[in-house]
């Protein structure tokens, strides 16, 4: 079993940050990449910003926030990332993005670097057939917010071998995580049951059955679910929700995975969520207001 030391985080975005911060919250080194470099200050930001959050709860030791920090460091180039003993993808959830990624990146992988993708719903197997080494190849799947989600999805490809797997388990452990494991059918357990219940959410929109406001109220308070499925679509990313519903469409061929139009209407126009400021809700007030 590789003993890993020092991961490397290929993506500097919401996931990517997060993973960095949890995975540097368990001791290792990280070495945080992006292939736009500008967008490392932003996510050594938001780290700082949730550590300190943590330090006024009181949850968490100043000095160990500082610590934190300390262990992420950039990496200027894929040569850095690939010298870690293990690299977490965790770009865009498209996976010419992520294979073009993987290809770039294997010229540069030490002999015992292990690789994982963050992939929430593309096939392992064929990621994993993007680079030279399908048996140190992995899914870990961190929920959002990395640093909160207990969960991590380990999805092994056909060629994962059981000694990556198993330093694939006792890494996302020794983070505090509990892992469940998913065979490589798409979007694995968590988001083959999530995002079509998502889908059928914005169905109901769509339909006028129920207003933004409504549809969220009745699953809340009618499921005991924490977060309304139109709220988590903003929190989640639409973008994100419409790329998983396709890979299921695409995958399995079943029409009961047919993205909802209003969905597609949404990313079309740029109304993304939380992230843009703009998706089921409003967010340029203090107070999110449905927007249908």
């Amino acid at each position: 079993m590789t003993t890993i030391r020092t991961v490397a985080i290929i993506g500097a975005g919401q996931m990517g940050s997060g993973i960095a911060q949890a995975v540097a919250t368990g001791g290792y080194a990280v070495r945080l990449y992006d292939a736009d470099l500008s967008r490392l200050p932003l996510a050594h930001g938001t780290i700082a910003n949730s550590l300190a959050r943590r330090v006024e709860r009181e949850s968490l030791g100043a000095d160990e926030a500082q610590a934190i920090l300390g262990r992420i460091t950039d990496a200027a180039d894929l040569a850095a990332v690939g010298t870690a003993d293990l690299v977490i993808e965790a770009a865009v959830e498209d996976e010419a993005v992520k294979t073009d990624i993987l290809q770039a990146l294997t010229p540069h992988l030490g002999p015992d670097t292990l690789v994982a993708s963050n992939t929430s719903s593309i096939s392992i197997t064929r990621l994993a057939s993007a680079t030279d080494r399908p048996d140190r190849f992995i899914g870990l799947h961190f929920m959002k917010p990395a640093p909160a989600m207990r969960l991590v999805e380990i999805i092994r490809g056909i060629a994962t071998s059981p000694a990556t797997y198993e330093t694939a388990v006792a890494f996302a452990q020794s983070l505090g995580k509990t892992t469940t494991n998913a065979e490589d059918f798409p979007a694995f357990i968590v988001n083959r049951i999530l995002v079509p219940m998502v889908n059928e959410a914005i169905f109901t929109l769509y339909e006028g059955v129920g207003d933004v406001a409504s549809i969220d109220k009745a699953l809340k308070l009618g499921a005991n679910h924490p977060m309304g499925p139109l709220e988590l679509a903003d929190f989640m990313g639409l973008d994100v929700v419409l790329a998983i519903m396709n890979v299921l469409y695409d995958g399995l061929a079943d029409s009961k995975y047919r993205p909802c139009p209003l969905l597609v209407k949404y990313v079309e126009a740029g109304w993304l969520g939380r992230k843009t400021g703009r998706g089921f809700y409003d967010y340029s007030g203090d107070v999110p207001v449905p927007t249908r």
